[in-house]
């Protein structure tokens, strides 16, 4: 949520723009769609060494924080989503409701979040002990999948970018 947070100060301070310079378009589709199809395979060769352990050892809260936080700023999805989609909808908002109301819509939208990453939390702790290694498994290679194709996904747009 930090990270989320982080992209809506950047959109705020105008990274919008930034991103309308068409060579950091292209490397931000291109690095992306380079990034999920690498995530999608190793996931993919991965599934067999998945192991489903009853003891899970214990991280340092600095640590979990870290990997979460790295993830999400690295993530092509989200930087996509943060300065493409919600600079969008935040200047439209502040074209047809002035920009008073530009901090209550971006706070709902960070409640909303906090709420989605809270529910999603308590499903993954919740169903860890319904999973069996067979599920989880098939869950890997499909998620694999969906990254290779957005991956692909991602790397038509790069390359329709350059040509």
């Amino acid at each position: 949520m930090i990270a989320d947070g982080f992209f809506m100060l950047m959109v705020y301070l105008g990274m919008v723009h930034f991103l309308e310079v068409p060579i950091i378009q292209i490397f931000l589709w291109l690095f992306g769609g380079f990034i999920l199809i690498y995530s999608g395979v190793e996931g993919i060769i991965g599934v067999n060494s998945l192991t489903l352990n009853e003891s899970r050892g214990k991280d340092s809260l600095f640590k979990c924080f870290l990997t979460g936080f790295i993830m999400s700023i690295t993530s092509p999805l989200s930087i996509l989503f943060w300065l493409g989609i919600y600079g969008s909808v935040l200047a439209k908002t502040a074209q047809v409701n002035g920009t008073g109301s530009l901090l209550i819509y971006s706070g709902m939208i960070f409640l909303g979040l906090t709420l989605w990453d809270i529910l999603i939390a308590a499903l993954t702790t919740g169903f860890r002990n319904f999973l069996k290694i067979e599920t989880l498994r098939f869950i890997s290679i499909i998620s694999g999948v969906s990254l290779i194709g957005f991956g692909l996904y991602f790397g038509f747009q790069g390359v329709n970018a350059i040509l």
